[in-house]
């Protein structure tokens, strides 16, 4: 049967070879490798791009109470049958369920955009059930802002990836509208991935209108 998710499966990291010289030649120094870095360097990264695709306004491959800007080379596709049951274990969590992803892969990176929905009340009521139901979270914190949509709740925080054995970073918006509460969450394979990929979370996050 079909998976309405796509899953990230984890990248192989490939060893290179380094020739010895021969002869004459005298040999260059031992160098010793570092640990692979888990993150990029903690710096303001460039505005994304945006593309002329916009996900919820008329004529998007997702239905929802919101829009907004899509990165270029980002792809947005429609979760197809959410509200099946025999998914529940990848379409929901807490209160949300997952309408939209948006797939990085073509501009480069592993991860995804993916937009959930959930009943009427608070983003931040929302957005606090949501981040409870990933498993292995710390260092929640929150904070709020405003957009096109109305009133904001923003959360970042990081996951205990238990394939990979380390921690990676994430984060979500939250809003609500008089359709229910709409998550835009940014996850990655890991922390690298993710701050590579917070340009096109922001301009999601700036250029987001209720429909």
């Amino acid at each position: 049967m079909r998976h309405p998710i796509r899953t990230l499966a984890p990248v192989a990291l490939a060893a290179g070879l380094l020739l010895a010289g021969c002869g004459d030649v005298e040999p260059l120094p031992e160098v010793t490798q570092g640990a692979r870095p888990t993150a990029a360097p903690a710096t303001k990264a460039p505005a994304a791009a945006a593309s002329d695709l916009t996900v919820g306004g008329p004529g998007s491959v997702c239905a929802l109470p919101v829009s907004f800007g899509v990165a270029e080379k980002w792809t947005p596709k429609a979760i197809e049958d959410p509200e099946n049951p025999e998914f529940a274990a990848l379409t929901r969590q807490g209160p949300a369920t997952v309408r939209c992803e948006v797939d990085a892969k073509p501009a480069g990176h592993v991860g995804f955009l993916r937009v959930w929905t959930a009943g009427e009340g608070s983003a931040r009521t929302a957005l606090e059930a949501f981040v409870k139901a990933e498993k292995n979270t710390s260092e929640v914190t929150y904070q709020e802002s405003g957009s096109g949509a109305g009133p904001v709740t923003e959360v970042t925080y990081t996951v205990f990836n238990e394939l990979m054995e380390e921690s990676k970073e994430e984060r979500a918006f939250a809003v609500s509208t008089p359709k229910g509460t709409v998550i835009v969450h940014l996850g990655g394979l890991d922390t690298a991935e993710h701050r590579a990929m917070i340009p096109a979370y922001e301009l999601a996050r700036t250029t987001l209108k209720a429909l």
